[in-house]
């Protein structure tokens, strides 16, 4: 895959699997992300993965789109973990919630966006939005970690067949990670 095909795969996914590594183990757990073209923006409650990834920022990020057996999109990225606080953990949050909000389906809380779309909190029953600078705490009690993954390498690999069945398209070998 190109990179241009590489980048639509994480533009268009909003689930996607964290592999991190610290002390000889290896954790792999699936996160809601947004993708701004360079990095990667997720939040979680404290816990083994971001333990893992303060002590060993360096991880891998997956991601696939499957249609069915025969249709498929696969990408691969490795990157660095870079918690985010003030300013840059608000438009981190800013991204992340803006990007998850057309999946939130609850009665209860919905996205609320400005006349020109732009994204400006989440509103919950009978109140004013909830602007994503706004203390959030998460289950545990703890605020959430907003981190992001600085992607410096992607890859991707495909398969493709027509209708038909008859004829197949695959990634060329160079552009597949092994």
């Amino acid at each position: 895959m190109n990179t241009r095909e590489i980048d639509a795969v994480l533009h268009t996914s909003v689930v996607g699997r964290i592999g991190c590594h610290s002390d000889g183990r290896t954790y792999i757990v699936p996160i809601t992300y947004a993708f701004d073209g360079d990095s990667v923006y997720a939040h979680s409650a404290a816990g083994t993965k971001v333990e893992m990834m303060r002590a060993n920022p360096a991880v891998c990020f997956e991601v696939e789109q499957l249609d069915d057996l025969a249709n498929w999109r696969t990408v691969v990225a490795w990157g660095e973990f870079e918690e985010l606080h003030g300013a840059d953990a608000d438009d981190g949050l800013r991204k992340l919630l803006a990007r998850l909000a057309p999946y939130v389906t609850s009665t209860t809380a919905q996205p609320v966006s400005g006349p020109d779309g732009t994204f400006h909190g989440i509103r919950t029953t009978a109140s004013e939005p909830v602007p994503p600078s706004a203390g959030r705490v998460a289950a545990s009690g703890q605020a959430p970690v907003l981190y992001r993954i600085r992607l410096t390498e992607k890859t991707g690999r495909f398969e493709e067949r027509s209708t038909s069945g008859s004829e197949r398209r695959t990634a060329q070998a160079g552009d597949m990670y092994t």
